[in-house]
This record gives structure tokens, C-alpha cells and sequence, in this order.
């Protein structure tokens, strides 16, 4: 069962996410900021992280990159209600990373997860 770490201020859309992704047989843990997604990432291993990119206090972009830096190529997918996320694709270590804007629905949030996880296995698969 894939383990997703999903990182956003808002309470209501951790939880909207939750519940797709259990559906869909995915174990999820939730934070609430980047501190909290950080220390969660020390103390265990995910296989995607679902990330906010305008956090309370944070750069959600800088957390993914710090993500990254621990786990090269990590499946993310980067959501948004504020803005266009096409600044996301300019960053190399950003490359690859899935943007979703807000309000998506269900099958929206799945297509971004696959893609995420396919860009992923590409990565992977010339890496070696």
C-alpha cells in the first residue's frame, strides 16, 4: 500500500484528500506545515507527497525541494488555489513534479498522482 505524506494549512482539504486516496488504497499521513511534514518525513518513508504550495509561513516549493534533497525524485504532486503553478517547471529540482490546481476533483487528483508516479518511474528508469 503506497504511503503519501500530504502537507496543507487547510484542515478540510487534507481531509478531502484523505478520503480519495484511502478509497484508492493508500495509507496517508497528514501535516499541517512544513515543520511538521519535515519531522514526519525523518521518522518514516513515503512514496509520494501531495504538497501545498502556499503554506502559512512557508514555501511549499522549498519544502518539496527539501523533499527532494532527502529523496531524489520523489513522486510530488504541487496544488494551488492561489495561482497558476507554471513557475514550478522553471526550477531544475522542481522537474517533474505535478501541478493541481484548486478546486480539483477526485478523478483530477488521480490523474496527477499517476502522472506524478510515471514521471517518477521515467526518472528512475534513465537513471540507470
Amino acid at each position: 500500500m503506497p504511503r503519501v505524506l500530504i502537507v496543507d494549512d487547510q484542515a478540510d482539504v487534507r481531509t478531502m484528500i484523505s478520503i480519495v486516496l484511502r478509497i484508492h488504497r493508500f495509507e496517508i499521513v497528514e501535516a499541517e506545515n512544513a515543520a511538521a511534514a519535515l519531522k514526519l518525513f525523518e521518522e518514516s518513508s513515503f512514496d509520494l507527497a501531495i504538497v501545498d504550495i502556499f503554506l502559512q509561513g512557508t514555501n511549499g516549493s522549498e519544502l518539496i525541494t527539501t523533499l527532494r534533497g532527502r529523496v531524489p525524485g520523489l513522486p510530488v504532486v504541487a496544488i494551488s488555489g492561489m495561482t497558476a503553478l507554471d513557475f514550478l517547471s522553471e526550477a531544475p529540482e522542481l522537474s517533474g513534479v505535478v501541478c493541481l490546481q484548486k478546486p480539483f476533483r477526485p478523478p483530477d487528483l488521480m490523474r496527477a498522482i499517476e502522472a506524478a508516479q510515471g514521471s517518477h518511474r521515467q526518472s528512475a528508469g534513465a537513471a540507470r
